[in-house]
């Protein structure tokens, strides 16, 4: 069989009787965090001039544009939902794929989901199976690819769209293999793109094309099922002959789920590139412990490993974008704020004049001790230097294996991110009942049922504050990280 036989047939071998409470709890996490990031990322620019272009969600549809009473095609919808899920740069990451995994998947799967009447056992299998897809194919290609410069949220993320949608479609294994031979010309997103609207764009893109290969495979559209593995095929191109492995690709499906912790899945706790994460998390236990302020501090050095600083070494950011991809930015403003927020990447916040001033003392280069073939790709360590000579240092050997002070994250915690999120966006009514469905995904009658609480009409006003739900969701979701 070809390669994308081989990935059919595994995409097709899963039941939804085989999810593991722990693997529908991620589910459902993964559901509330990546809708509620969407909905605080529908409102920012890049998604608001993607709906401007002539053409784009014009036409009507059964598919909704979140935060909106507008209604059109699945694939308009999961274009400008999926851009707007990664417009803050605030959703989920798995260590393996190396990049985020849930927004190629959720607004491709509501969008299509609406149009077929489908129930929420129909999105966790297809979830599930989606998340498992992209990451077992990650792990026979990283870490050239990503090394590369591929961004693998979009160029390995597009499988996981297909799957997700094949399972949805209901396809047989030989129209799966297909619509992954037509997605392996429809995969690209580049990082030298990072920093700007076009790295969401990506996530949009990917969405998209994912959706439109299954749909036009139903449709009786060919494609080369052995496009992944052929000469001048996906894997030669995008990687090169000799750096991957098909082997591992194939292997140990399901055992275990990547959703259960193989995958490495994390939530975000700050709303910025993730190679930033680790030395954000320590400048705060620095400046929590020790009480720092800027004005006692005479220098930072900011060391991480040395995959996450390429496209994170940016002193000087100009826009709310390029500061997401600022680890000098990020770092000065956690010892400032003790925090880093959706408001700190707003309007002028990156030239707050005493975060500028931090920065002016601010070094960042690649941690010495940290080595590129380690298995700990997520460390890092910050070192200030106070104005009275004293020199503290914090490390952190893989932030992604840990979460925010080497906590989980709780359902509280989970609540205050969505409702922060999702204020911005829906009407103060909305929040409370859509986290409860979002939290209980499995259980949902149709995907309409949630939609309807993800509208807002012309005439509603996001809210400046939600209610907490009087019956909080008793999980709790282990957080770590990526890009």
């Amino acid at each position: 069989m070809t390669l994308a036989h081989e990935i059919a047939d595994r995409i097709h071998r899963l039941r939804y009787e085989d999810l593991t409470p722990i693997a529908l709890d991620w589910t459902r996490a993964a559901f509330i965090d990546t809708v509620g990031v969407t909905l605080a990322g529908i409102v920012e620019d890049g998604p608001r001039f993607l709906m401007k272009v002539p053409g784009i969600a014009t036409a009507p549809g059964p598919s909704l544009i979140f935060a909106s009473d507008r209604r059109t095609s699945a694939l308009d919808a999961a274009l400008v939902n999926g851009t707007a899920s990664h417009a803050l740069d605030y959703d989920d990451v798995s260590g393996t794929l190396g990049g985020h995994p849930s927004v190629t998947l959720i607004p491709a799967m509501l969008a299509l989901g609406e149009q077929l009447g489908s129930t929420g056992r129909d999105l966790a299998l297809a979830y599930v199976v989606g998340f498992e897809t992209e990451c077992r194919i990650a792990r026979g290609v990283h870490f050239h690819h990503y090394d590369k410069g591929w961004h693998p949220t979009a160029t390995l993320g597009i499988f996981g769209t297909v799957a997700a949608a094949a399972r949805l479609l209901r396809f047989t294994p030989d129209q799966t293999a297909m619509a992954l031979g037509l997605a392996a010309s429809l995969a690209s997103g580049l990082k030298a793109n990072f920093g700007t609207m076009t790295k969401p764009l990506h996530v949009g893109h990917t969405a998209r094309n994912g959706l439109f290969a299954a749909l036009m495979v139903q449709q009786g559209f060919t494609a080369n099922p052995a496009a992944l593995e052929a000469r001048q095929g996906f894997l030669d191109v995008f990687n090169g002959p000799g750096t991957y492995d098909t082997d591992r690709i194939l292997a140990d499906w399901y055992a275990p789920l990547e959703v259960a912790g193989g995958g490495e899945p994390g939530l975000k706790p700050y709303p910025c590139c993730g190679s930033t994460h680790a030395s954000i998390n320590r400048m705060i236990h620095l400046s929590r412990d020790y009480d720092l302020t800027p004005d006692r501090v005479a220098k930072i050095e900011i060391m991480p490993h040395a995959r996450r600083l390429p496209h994170t070494n940016n002193p000087d950011p100009r826009t709310p974008l390029g500061a997401k991809f600022s680890i000098q930015y990020a770092v000065a403003r956690a010892l400032a704020n003790r925090a880093v927020r959706l408001e700190h990447f707003e309007g002028e916040a990156h030239f707050d004049p005493v975060i500028r001033d931090l920065m002016a003392r601010t070094e960042a280069r690649q941690h010495p001790d940290m080595p590129d073939a380690s298995p700990l790709q997520w460390g890092a360590e910050v070192v200030v230097t106070t104005r009275d000579g004293q020199r503290l240092a914090s490390r952190l050997d893989d932030f992604e294996r840990r979460g925010p002070g080497g906590a989980p994250m709780g359902t509280e915690e989970l609540w205050e991110k969505f409702q922060d999120c999702a204020k911005r966006a829906l009407p103060r009514s909305n929040i409370a009942p859509l986290f409860d469905q979002l939290g209980n995904i499995e259980a949902l009658g149709k995907v309409g049922d949630l939609t309807l609480l993800l509208e807002r009409r012309a005439h509603e006003h996001p809210a400046a504050s939600a209610v907490r739900p009087a019956d909080m969701l008793e999980t709790t979701t282990a957080t770590g990280w990526v890009p």
